[in-house]
């Protein structure tokens, strides 16, 4: 394929941008090359600046979980915004909204709109420490919750893709109240309890892990977890920025039969727009400004736009809960066929899946924390990713990042993923 347009448009966007993209993994630092520069997509692909068309496996990092471009969210903006798109006044949509993600997500009872991930994950720390009174929190080494400075401590993804995983800028004095566990490891986590009894807010985590590749849950991992929280009167905040609405109508927490304290929303919940939520029970809520003395604003907070799309995504979601059995099948189909090519192959592999989140590391030992995806094998990566490029299929350009399939996606799309892997596999080794 061609991309002389995406490497032309790359040069000149590192003269106004900082290293050409407005979010680091999209500069290709970690597999090579220039990035590919998109113009349109519809359904299941990708139409790029040199006229390529690719098969997506990140629909843009998660959020469309139905395809690009799908009519019913399209025309709901589109409609909204002949409306006008923002006032910074209450709307009624917002309450929609709001009304349907709690029905539709179990143990919440009411939710406040941000605008996104990173700042959902924020709030609702802010919220923990207020309610609590405690100031330290534990996050899992590898699990990314956003650019705040308070998770920026071996936080997974794009930190890990660039060599940093401390960001200058974080001040030690904000390090300190970070502690680092070991994902699938209570050991780890009763071992920080134990030498900071009675000052930790909060334990907040990726339920299924997806920015260190996709990390599952070990079977009594996350039971425990809950247990120690409850024991220790610490909050459970689980990060569903990825799995909220795309692991199932009810998110992490149906899917694993956890309950959280608070949790956080993103990606789906904007249906493709810049959309971010927390939310928890009543008695947790009550602490958050106007209501009580935890402050949080923004003045795009719950724009018309934003709901609108939401509103139509979760709707469809929520009338067609097949959607997520498809999402499921199509993603095994796919686990299954990439398995049986490089094990033909003889290439050393593990495959991670939980629903519709899927990774490929290349690696003999099973990948279940940040120090077991990073043993994997980069410049097997690196090849495999290019190859997959070349036959128009196009992949996270990060070990370090899990793929998100959307519905659109076709078994004849998963057979061409498939087959591709088998002109690629033999040219990674």
């Amino acid at each position: 394929m061609i991309y002389q347009r995406s490497s032309a448009l790359f040069v000149e966007a590192k003269k106004y941008i900082p290293g050409g993209v407005n979010s680091p993994v999209r500069a290709f630092k970690s597999v090579g090359g220039d990035p590919v520069f998109v113009e349109r997509a519809k359904g299941a692909y990708l139409y790029d600046a040199d006229g390529n068309k690719l098969i997506d496996f990140i629909s843009s990092w998660g959020p469309l979980i139905l395809g690009h471009a799908y009519e019913p969210v399209i025309n709901a903006v589109i409609d909204k915004a002949r409306l006008g798109t923002s006032f910074g006044m209450p709307t009624e949509i917002e309450t929609e909204l709001a009304q349907l993600a709690v029905s539709m997500v179990p143990n919440i009872d009411k939710i406040r709109f941000v605008n996104s991930g990173t700042e959902a994950c924020m709030s609702a720390i802010r919220l923990a420490r207020g309610f609590t009174g405690k100031e330290k929190i534990i996050k899992f080494a590898g699990c990314y919750h956003g650019h705040s400075d308070a998770f920026l401590i071996q936080a997974g993804s794009g930190a890990v893709t660039f060599g940093s995983p401390n960001s200058p800028g974080v001040t030690k004095g904000t390090a300190k109240d970070t502690l680092l566990a070991q994902y699938n490891n209570l050991e780890s986590v009763s071992t920080l309890i134990a030498a900071n009894k009675g000052e930790i807010a909060a334990v907040i985590i990726e339920p299924v892990a997806g920015n260190m590749g996709c990390i599952v849950p070990s079977d009594t991992f996350m039971d425990g977890l809950r247990k120690i929280c409850t024991e220790e009167n610490i909050l459970l905040v689980f990060d569903e920025v990825m799995t909220g609405f795309r692991v199932g109508r009810g998110g992490a927490q149906e899917a694993l039969g956890i309950d959280a304290d608070i949790v956080t929303f993103g990606k789906v919940i904007g249906g493709g727009l810049p959309v971010g939520a927390f939310a928890s029970r009543d008695e947790i809520m009550a602490h958050l400004a106007p209501e009580g003395p935890v402050y949080q604003a923004g003045t795009l907070s719950g724009n018309p736009l934003a709901m609108s799309a939401g509103l139509a995504m979760l709707t469809e979601l929520n009338n067609r809960p097949e959607i997520f059995e498809s999402l499921n099948k199509k993603t095994t189909y796919l686990n299954n066929g990439l398995a049986s090519v490089l094990t033909e192959q003889g290439i050393p592999h593990q495959i991670n899946r939980f629903g519709s989140m899927i990774s490929v590391h290349f690696t003999e030992n099973p990948v279940v924390d940040f120090s077991s995806s990073a043993k994997g094998n980069n410049e097997f990566f690196r090849r495999y990713f290019h190859g997959m490029l070349e036959e128009g299929i196009y992949l996270p350009p990060s070990a370090f990042e899990s793929y998100f399939l959307n519905d659109a996606i076709s078994y004849k799309d998963l057979d061409h993923t498939i087959e591709g892997l088998k002109k690629v596999a033999p040219r990674l080794v």
